[in-house]
């Protein structure tokens, strides 16, 4: 799908998405914002102030609206604005939240990586409804999924997934129980193709990448998921006139 735009038969468009040489199921949007909003999620990323970034050895992100508790919860409080519209209502109009708990996503996770960061593979776990929705921005990136071996450690490589800038990826199903993902800490992606790139048939520009690799830039990411387990006991803080 070429638009973000919700089509008339969203189904028949999510259909039309999957990535279906990996297991199921993932799929992949391009474009699916354009460049102008795009370079207004990154401006707005990028300059928040300090005390909103928590930076780790690989990568630093944001959390909004909050971090879960220790049981896995989230106090209830609304996305802003600027991670909500127009980025939901259209994950929306393809279906994608139709059947979670809560209709839509109540937690985005924003990841910053420059060249060679990356995350070791992981699996999103209970916490959440199994789905995860992920819009890249800035530059592509690989993701590396793996089997999961009997301890359920890293196992054995079952795809690679290229994110263009803009892009809309989402794992459900098996490949989000059954799978860990993972971005190797390497300063260019290389081996690119039809052969090694699951979803190479669906990329919006995959004369982008005809040298078979390209050098990351500063790539950010926005990841919607639906927490299941939700407090009110903010809400009930602030109606006691608490802060």
């Amino acid at each position: 799908m070429a638009s973000a735009e919700a089509p008339e038969n969203p189904h028949a468009s999510f259909a039309m998405a999957c990535i279906l040489s990996l297991p199921r199921t993932a799929y992949y949007f391009p474009s699916f914002i354009n460049p102008a909003l795009e370079s207004r999620l990154l401006e707005k990323i990028l300059s928040a102030p300090k005390p909103r970034w928590t930076t780790l050895s690989r990568r630093r992100l944001q959390t909004y609206p909050s971090r879960l508790t220790g049981t896995n919860t989230l106090i209830a409080e609304p996305l802003p604005t600027w991670l909500l519209d127009p980025i939901v209502a259209r994950m929306q109009g393809v279906g994608i939240w139709a059947e979670s708990p809560h209709r839509g996503p109540n937690h985005c996770l924003v990841n910053v990586y420059e060249p060679g960061q990356g995350i070791m593979p992981h699996e999103d776990g209970a916490a959440y409804w199994p789905l995860v929705a992920t819009v890249s921005l800035g530059a592509p990136i690989v993701l590396d999924i793996f089997e999961k071996d009997a301890g359920g450690g890293r196992g054995k490589l079952v795809g690679r997934i290229l994110q263009e800038p803009g892009s809309l990826l989402v794992t459900t199903d098996d490949l989000y129980k059954e799978h860990l993902h993972g971005i190797a800490e390497v300063t260019s992606d290389e081996d690119l193709g039809s052969p090694t790139i699951a979803n190479w048939n669906l990329l919006g520009s995959p004369q982008d990448f005809e040298t078979g690799r390209y050098d990351r830039q500063t790539r950010a990411s926005l990841t919607y998921r639906d927490v299941l387990k939700v407090s009110n006991i903010g809400n009930s803080l602030k109606l006691f006139g608490k802060r």
